[in-house]
């Protein structure tokens, strides 16, 4: 099962992949705090799913893991799993978890 560290990894990954098709202003910072969604993100709504959708990829490629990120238990939350990247690396984590014990 993939660690924290392995799952920021991949999130790390997954920003330089975007970053590298951005203009300096819409590139992101590779830090847990970086603001992925709401206030303070210079994404776009567009820009985020972009990048879960390469996350999500990056998982089954690599770890041969099949989550959805952007599904209901995420949008029903009050705080969104996507403001951050450390709020985002806990919620993979969470489903990594939830999948291993079904």
């Amino acid at each position: 099962m993939l660690t924290a560290n392995d799952i920021t990894a991949l999130i790390f990954e997954a920003i330089d992949e975007f970053n590298a098709e951005q203009d300096e202003s819409k590139r992101l910072e590779k830090s847990p705090e970086t603001v992925i969604f709401g206030r303070g993100t210079v994404l776009d709504s567009l820009d985020v799913v972009n990048l879960i959708v390469t996350i999500e990829g990056k998982l089954a490629d690599e770890h041969e893991t099949f989550l959805t990120l952007a599904n209901e238990k995420a949008m029903s939350r009050k705080v969104s799993p996507f403001r951050t990247v450390e709020s985002l690396a806990a919620y993979v984590e969470e489903l990594l978890r939830e999948e291993s014990n079904e």
